[in-house]
């Protein structure tokens, strides 16, 4: 079975704070060309994409520089839910190194904040604590999230809920510790109610020449 783990790339959809706007417009059509182009504008981390090394550390790989089979993974999810807005996800709630197959190489957290896709919401989502990017590391294994990233996201207008932002680590320090080992980051994943335990996540990014991440088409495979 194969499902679409991918936002729909469009004009409008929400993009991380500060990043460029998405605009997918027509070039030529067929009424006044014969044919039909589209005008795609975007970041290199709209809606789901990975992120390469470059992404945080300057003197990392580049997305054509990573073999194009390290991105198809045996991924794991692993269902966090319920979990407070901004509330920080600690390595305890990870699985321990002796209990996963030594296959996985893909941690896919499903925090529910997908549900909050296009609202500011979206923004207050969960993140990773140091200990819990280091229990990656010691895991060998990257993580797939259904929100902007794993680490935390300015707030957006509405008021904050969830724990005080005096807490927070500041900067990327989750991006850093996996980026610095070359383990993937896959964001804006959508989709995972009904996964399987395990199961296949291709997610195929551009070939973008020195480029720092690129969106993806991630899909799921697993047997039914």
């Amino acid at each position: 079975m194969f499902r679409d783990l991918s936002r729909p790339i469009e004009t409008g959809m929400p993009t991380y704070p500060g990043d460029p706007d998405v605009t997918l417009a027509p070039d030529a059509t067929h009424e006044e060309d014969g044919y039909a182009t589209s005008e795609l504008r975007t970041g290199t981390h709209a809606g789901t994409h990975v992120d390469a090394p470059r992404h945080t550390l300057p003197e990392g790989e580049s997305i054509d520089e990573r073999a194009v089979g390290e991105f198809a993974f045996d991924a794991r999810l692993v269902d966090l839910r319920p979990l407070e807005p901004r509330e920080a996800i600690t390595a305890e709630e990870l699985p321990e190194p002796n209990v996963l197959d030594p296959a996985v190489d893909l941690l896919v957290f499903r925090t529910g904040w997908a549900a909050h896709w296009g609202t500011d919401r979206y923004r207050d989502h969960p993140y990773l604590t140091a200990g819990a990017a280091r229990r990656c590391q010691k895991l060998g294994v990257g993580v797939g999230l259904d929100t902007f990233g794993p680490d935390p996201t300015p707030p957006g207008s509405a008021k904050t809920t969830g724990p005080s932002r005096e807490t927070e680590p500041e900067g990327t320090p989750a991006h850093d510790a996996l980026l610095s080992d070359s383990l993937p980051i896959v964001e804006n994943l959508c989709g995972l109610d009904g996964l399987p335990a395990g199961f296949r996540l291709y997610a195929f990014p551009l070939r973008l020449r020195g480029a720092d991440g690129s969106p993806v088409r991630a899909v799921a495979e697993w047997e039914g």
